[in-house]
């Protein structure tokens, strides 16, 4: 059984954590460098933005892997590299051609594995919730970003709400910014993808997210 800490030694462990800034910082703090993220909207919303900057960030702190389960390296996927100056990050970018998962699992286990592992899209690894939490725990030791699908507000499927609950940061993307409704959040809670579309698409609008 393990020990149990008092409030004073639990508060007194240290966390690796993220120096976000700008931006980032406003929306999400600064997160611990390992765990579980979910990120899920509906398409024509900023998605692929969003998450194409956040790994540019993130490429700061260490080396991000982009397991490109739905495109693999089909042209619209190089051209949403080329978009966002993914060869800016020089080697700390690496994208993988739909790795499946026991393959992304075994290099995430190796010496001097990339830190950060965005996985696109959570419903084309066909994991059940059960699978998933396995994954997690077998590398806990990791920051796994899931990219979802969405069904209006929600993720697309049984099993991706689950995981969406169970995540440590949960993100939003709805015209043009990316919402922060997890453990992690900063100054403002949000992130502007695209101002001139936020702010065509938010004109007028409440932006209070439920």
């Amino acid at each position: 059984m393990a020990r149990a800490l008092s409030a004073r030694e639990a508060m007194n462990i240290k966390k690796r954590t993220l120096d976000f800034e700008g931006g980032m910082y406003d929306a999400f703090g600064q997160p611990e460098r390992r765990g579980v993220w979910f990120v899920w909207g509906e398409s024509g919303n900023g998605k692929t933005s969003f998450v194409m900057q956040l790994c540019k960030e993130l490429a700061r702190h260490g080396c991000v892997a982009y397991d490109s389960l739905e495109e693999g390296t089909a042209l619209t996927m190089i051209n949403t590299l080329r978009r966002y100056g993914m060869d800016e990050a020089g080697n700390r970018f690496r994208l993988l051609d739909c790795e499946k998962m026991d393959e992304l699992s075994a290099r995430m286990d190796r010496h001097k594995s990339p830190d950060f592992y965005v996985i696109d899209s959570f419903q084309y690894t066909q994991m059940t919730y059960r699978e998933y939490v396995a994954f997690k725990e077998a590398h806990r030791n990791k920051l796994i970003i899931f990219i979802s699908h969405a069904e209006g507000k929600m993720p697309a499927g049984v099993a991706a709400r689950k995981v969406m609950y169970d995540a440590t940061l949960k993100i939003y993307v709805e015209g043009f910014k990316a919402f922060s409704k997890g453990r992690f959040i900063g100054p403002s809670g949000e992130f502007v993808i695209w101002r001139e579309g936020a702010e065509r698409y938010w004109g007028g609008k409440n932006e209070k997210q439920d």
